[in-house]
């Protein structure tokens, strides 16, 4: 059986190999001690080869599989000052169904295009940074965001892991306006 990609790059991770490495992550899970320490042995040689490392965190709503490149790390932990560009890390949620995932993607990925192009690259990269936390963090479509989602995106998740530009913080409650309005909802609050 060949590996994923065998011409590695440490830019980003082929969508082979993520799909690779989320099948084992899957596999370890469901399976005895031994045979999940071979799925992870696996999973952390082929992410070696492309300079990323694996870990799993888990949350209220479900583990999310997190790839890092390695170069962000020290002894385990990320090291903000580090990252150059945040969309290297690869996160897929692990309690969720690859297909459900893929259509919350999708309907999230439209809104914040739509909101780019029309309200400019700051509200676009909040309103990203917001797809990112309700897909990965809750595998939910904005559209259905409820007011409990935007309360823990804007007090927890924002400022602790989308690493916002002093533009972006200062604009972060209106990019989230402009999301619902251009998805067509007239909900949640935002206060």
């Amino acid at each position: 059986m060949t590996e994923p990609d065998e011409n590695p790059t440490a830019d980003e991770l082929p969508a082979d190999v993520i799909e690779t490495v989320e099948r084992l992550t899957r596999q370890a899970r469901r399976t005895d001690a031994e045979w999940a320490e071979q799925h992870c042995k696996r999973r952390e040689k082929i992410l070696d080869r492309h300079g990323f490392e694996a870990r799993v965190r888990e949350g209220s709503d479900g583990d999310v599989l997190v790839c890092y490149p390695a170069e962000w790390l020290e002894d385990g932990e990320v090291v903000l000052e580090r990252i150059e560009d945040r969309s290297r890390a690869v996160e897929r949620p692990l309690d969720t169904s690859v297909a459900d995932w893929e259509v919350v993607e999708r309907d999230n990925r439209s809104i914040v295009e739509a909101v780019e192009d029309e309200h400019g690259p700051i509200h676009g990269a909040n309103v990203r940074a917001f797809a990112d936390f309700m897909g990965n963090h809750h595998a939910t479509r904005i559209v259905d965001a409820t007011e409990e989602h935007v309360t823990e995106f804007l007090v927890e998740y924002h400022p602790r892991n989308a690493w916002p530009s002093d533009e972006q913080r200062a604009v972060v409650e209106e990019s989230l306006r402009v999301a619902f309005e251009v998805a067509g909802v007239d909900r949640p609050p935002i206060d």
